[in-house]
């Protein structure tokens, strides 16, 4: 069994999930500290989200063991949600309710207090550029700023571990680069991030990185050292390099 007092923020042991006989994740064996920007890695269909989910305390593990923010995925989930922040690959929040009205649902979802939550949002959304009290409904924003403002609601509760998952999926390399800046000053202020992602070159901004393939890991470790291992000089060539 995964020890609780470890300083690791996650630590698995073996977990798999099956579906049926098609094994979707295979004996993931992790440890993330705190404060680290960790990567998973890998094509659609490579067990990214399955694993993320399993953390997440969304999708119970066929086997294996499992500590995430102190509580065991398999028994402590109600307690896990509340310690854990979680921004979905898809656009998870209400377009047809107002920036502000979406920040007042998540403060109920996560009881924080109204004013609270609205403090947290508004200094958040002002360093992103989105207004806290634009009368606009949130279908109405750019894809970009849809994410941004998911990943603030996502945050209202102050956890201490996020997830994200492929949180730049679908929009500019711009846009892309401002929410890697956020997750970045998110790290720097003491909290854990662990990001899905197929691009390769947000791989770069990982402290360490996981790279999946069917269900399996094949390779694990710092970018830096990733690239030297196999002689490569970008994220890109080692990933096509570990795949075929």
């Amino acid at each position: 069994m995964p020890d609780k007092k470890l300083q690791a923020m996650v630590q698995t042991i073996d977990l798999t999930k099956r579906f049926g006989k098609f094994t979707a994740v295979n004996n993931l064996n992790l440890s993330i500290n705190k404060g680290e920007i960790f990567g998973f890695l890998g094509a659609n269909g490579a067990g990214k989200t399955t694993a993320i989910r399993m953390l997440c305390g969304l999708l119970k593990p066929t086997s294996g063991k499992a500590i995430v923010a102190d509580c065991d995925i398999m028994t402590e989930s109600e307690c896990l949600k509340q310690r854990i922040g979680y921004m979905s690959q898809r656009f998870a929040l209400y377009e047809d309710l107002t920036v502000r009205e979406n920040v007042l649902f998540y403060s109920g979802i996560y009881q924080v207090k109204q004013e609270q939550a609205l403090a947290t949002a508004e200094t958040m959304l002002t360093e992103m550029g989105i207004d806290l009290k634009d009368k606009a409904l949130t279908k109405s924003l750019p894809l970009g700023y849809k994410q941004r403002l998911a990943l603030t609601c996502s945050l209202l509760h102050n956890p201490q571990l996020l997830f994200l998952d492929e949180p730049t999926s679908g929009v500019d390399p711009q846009a892309r680069r401002a929410f890697w800046n956020v997750i970045n000053k998110l790290a720097d202020a003491g909290k854990t991030v662990i990001v899905t992602t197929h691009f390769m070159d947000e791989a770069e901004y990982c402290h360490r990185v996981l790279v999946m393939q069917n269900g399996e890991t094949i390779a694990l470790g710092r970018p830096g050292e990733l690239k030297t291992q196999n002689k490569v000089d970008n994220m890109q060539q080692l990933f096509l390099k570990l795949v075929s």
